[in-house]
């Protein structure tokens, strides 16, 4: 039996007037992985997410979490049921105590779990009679991942959760979420800290300018991609390099950085053939990759 996508779009777009948010996003996010979703400030990720949850509308395009459609009210609520989210900006009521907040938020759901509340109250050292008010950024940061996950959601989404994290609260929030994972919760999580989407992720998809210019497992990162840095006597033509496989290359002077994601050996025989002096291959970090992508893409556009 094969599953699902818990999240499915094709085409989708968000305009505000003449400025393109989203541009014919067209994702698939598997059931079972935890999937991390990059990209800059302003590229499109909040804004992806909201219209996934149904909090906006879109312009145009389709969508499906879990499979309800994001654009048909009914099955909109039908998500919301199913999914739990972390905002960006961690909302809670401010003149609630930690514990009434917890009591509050658990009547609302029938399976909430008593266990895993007090489990996670307690790991993330939230005291009980604290008001929200008086919570720093990080501890409410722990308090809405504590109300999240307590739901036992069929998917998990986050925006920016460790935004206001110590590095023990971004280790607690990083352990939570593949947690959360093995036990057949599927995670899918904006970020600007790429190494912490490296750590935990099974999938990741790159945003730029609200498009999608990536998605990709870490595995086949691990696997397939290679940095190749090379020398010429002269400085080397950047056509020369366009073969398949190849996601990205920059010359500074007589060196040359190419990126692929598969068939590096035909990039070094081509090097060979070109007499570069110097070779060199190795693997690329999550980090080379969306950096290559981001700025491959700002030098197309200039």
């Amino acid at each position: 039996m094969i599953d699902l996508p818990v999240i499915q779009t094709h085409r989708l777009c968000k305009s505000y007037g003449s400025v393109q948010a989203v541009r014919d996003l067209s994702l698939s996010v598997r059931a079972n992985c935890i999937t991390g979703f990059l990209g800059r400030n302003g590229a499109g990720k909040s804004t992806t997410i909201k219209m996934l949850l149904g909090m906006i509308r879109p312009t145009s395009g389709e969508g499906a979490v879990l499979g309800n459609r994001i654009d048909a009210p009914q099955e909109s609520v039908e998500l919301r049921r199913r999914v739990a989210y972390v905002s960006e900006d961690k909302r809670l009521y401010n003149y609630m105590t930690v514990a009434q907040t917890i009591h509050f938020t658990s009547g609302f759901y029938s399976d909430w779990r008593p266990e895993t509340a007090e489990s996670l109250r307690r790991k993330y050292e939230l005291p009980s009679d604290r008001k929200v008010k008086s919570l720093s950024k990080g501890m409410r940061t722990k308090l809405a991942l504590l109300l999240a996950v307590a739901r036992r959601p069929a998917l998990l989404i986050l925006d920016e959760p460790s935004e206001g994290l110590d590095p023990v609260g971004v280790e607690q929030l990083l352990e939570t979420l593949v947690t959360q994972s093995a036990e057949g919760t599927a995670v899918f999580f904006s970020s600007h800290q790429i190494e912490e989407v490296e750590r935990i992720a099974d999938q990741v998809a790159i945003l730029e300018q609200g498009r999608l210019l990536k998605d990709v497992s870490l595995d086949d990162v691990r696997r397939c991609y290679r940095k190749i840095d090379l020398v010429f006597s002269s400085q080397p033509n950047e056509r020369d390099f366009q073969l398949e496989g190849v996601d990205s290359v920059q010359t500074s002077g007589c060196q040359m950085r190419v990126v692929c994601n598969a068939n590096a050996e035909d990039v070094i025989e081509r090097a060979r053939a070109l007499d570069a002096s110097e070779i060199e291959v190795g693997p690329i970090s999550l980090r080379e990759v969306f950096l290559s992508a981001v700025s491959e893409t700002s030098r197309a556009l200039v």
